[in-house]
């Protein structure tokens, strides 16, 4: 099985300019915020108080501080009467000025860490510039992102791709 992992800090924090893979200047971000309240909302919701989750189904949209996270379906497990994970499954979407757009199958928020892994059909858009894989994992503390790629159905190749467009200045 042939892996590709990519750190592309330059991509997930700044611009990628001419004459190859050189980071421009990043205008500072501040680094997402997973204190801040978590907003969901959805077309019908169900918790189970013993097992500590709730899940939202249909149309789901969850905000927090800079994130906003879209998909079919969401649970959300809690320790100690706080958010510990957010499991999104369906047309995962997940925007952040950090990292750009990224969408999958599958997404995994880990609150405490600040962390988003995203599997199936991932890419990552930010501007022009775009990445494809299977695999992400991204670090919204530190804006630093992880992609790989699996032979499958979807990617037979089992490689990361990546599309850069030269900034015209």
């Amino acid at each position: 099985m042939k892996h590709a992992l990519v750190f592309l800090a330059a991509f997930a924090a700044g611009a990628i300019v001419s004459g190859g893979l050189k980071a421009a200047p990043a205008k500072p971000t501040p680094a997402h915020d997973n204190k801040a309240p978590i907003d969901i909302s959805s077309d019908s919701f169900q918790a189970d108080l013993n097992g500590k989750t709730g899940t939202w189904n249909g149309n789901v949209i969850l905000v927090q501080g800079d994130m906003k996270l879209r998909a079919n379906s969401v649970r959300v497990t809690t320790v100690n009467g706080n958010a510990d994970k957010v499991m999104a499954a369906g047309n995962v979407v997940v925007d952040s000025p950090r990292s750009g757009t990224a969408t999958g199958d599958n997404a995994v928020y880990s609150v405490g860490p600040r962390t988003v892994v995203l599997t199936g059909n991932v890419v990552l858009k930010k501007g022009k510039d775009v990445l494809q894989g299977t695999h992400g994992t991204f670090n919204m503390a530190t804006g630093v992102m992880a992609l790989t790629g699996e032979k499958s159905p979807q990617n037979p190749g089992g490689r990361v791709k990546g599309v850069f467009t030269p900034n015209s200045q």
